[in-house]
């Protein structure tokens, strides 16, 4: 659990990593100035970074005590900058190095939750158009195609006739980078999309998710205003409180650690289906772990107060 602190110099000078070099880039600078507003508001001794290789790796050498990572997708989100971190011995929010890297790995943290008995959609890798035409006889249609290793969507594809099918392959595959991405294709739910955050070890209450478009993709997430969020989700209080458990097995399961969001599908029968978790989840006025906050009567500072507590624990600093 995290120590409660009170005083803001406790925090001493904090980096808010944001921008980086992934695909999320954007979404990252948009999270990094809400949390750098909020705890400059507490009068925490924050100061925005636009973090690109060279400054991330001389965040000590610079003066900085701590950093709250908001770099969202590659290198902020897959243990790179963690590992970076841990080296210069700087606390930091979030997971750690391993869980970073396994949560950004859908395909393994699929492969984990199944062997664990969680439930998770049927899936199958896609290594060539072939494989991409073949998956609909095996999942039936419509299905998902999706890069193994991105957020936010990106990249995200739902194939409802065969004819689409190899499009959608090259998209998921084809990085910024130029380089290959591992590509998956997963079963549709038909149901309604669902969040539930953590923080500290708690999760808190169930969001439903009405997006703008056919799935939740990078427009109904970041852009879009018609987009429709229910927090109270309108479960019955012993399903929600159920499933709570379920994603804070699931998130807990590849060591995940002081903040995130795992998200799932729920099917007519009531039957939740784990999709992937967030480690960095996105901190915008759009975004998910805030509004779950609210409900329970935390507001958007708070939460960011709260995250950066838990970076005191982290270093075995006493209670």
């Amino acid at each position: 659990m995290r120590r409660r602190v009170t005083d803001p110099a406790a925090f001493g000078r904090v980096a808010v990593l944001m921008g980086g070099w992934s695909s999320e880039r954007e979404v990252s600078l948009w999270s990094g100035q809400g949390v750098t507003d909020a705890l400059k508001s507490l009068g925490v001794d924050a100061k925005a970074v636009d973090a690109d290789r060279a400054t991330v790796l001389r965040l000590g050498e610079l003066g900085f005590d701590r950093a709250f990572n908001v770099l969202h997708g590659t290198g902020g989100e897959d243990g790179t900058v963690q590992a970076v971190l841990d080296l210069q011995n700087i606390p930091y929010t979030g997971s750690g190095v391993l869980a970073s890297a396994l949560a950004m790995d859908k395909l393994r943290t699929k492969r984990m939750w199944k062997a664990e008995g969680l439930p998770t959609p049927d899936w199958m890798v896609l290594h060539t158009a072939d494989d991409a035409r073949a998956a609909g006889s095996r999942l039936g249609y419509p299905y998902f195609v999706k890069p193994a290793e991105e957020g936010s969507s990106v990249g995200v594809n739902k194939v409802k006739h065969a004819d689409t099918a190899v499009a959608a392959f090259e998209n998921a595959a084809r990085s910024a980078s130029g380089m290959r991405r591992t590509v998956i294709a997963e079963r549709f739910v038909d149901g309604s999309e669902y969040t539930c955050s953590m923080l500290d070890g708690v999760a808190l209450p169930v969001i439903r998710i009405e997006p703008d478009g056919e799935f939740y993709d990078y427009n109904a997430k970041y852009l879009s205003d018609a987009t429709r969020y229910h927090c109270p989700a309108g479960l019955d209080p012993r399903l929600e409180a159920q499933i709570q458990q379920t994603c804070l097995q699931a998130f807990e399961l590849v060591g995940a650690e002081g903040w995130g969001r795992v998200d799932f599908m729920l099917d007519s029968a009531q039957q939740p289906w784990l999709i992937e978790v967030n480690t960095v989840p996105g901190m915008t006025s759009h975004s998910l772990v805030p509004m779950a906050a609210r409900a329970v009567g935390m507001d958007y500072a708070a939460l960011c107060w709260a995250i950066l507590e838990t970076t005191l624990c982290d270093q075995g600093e006493a209670a």
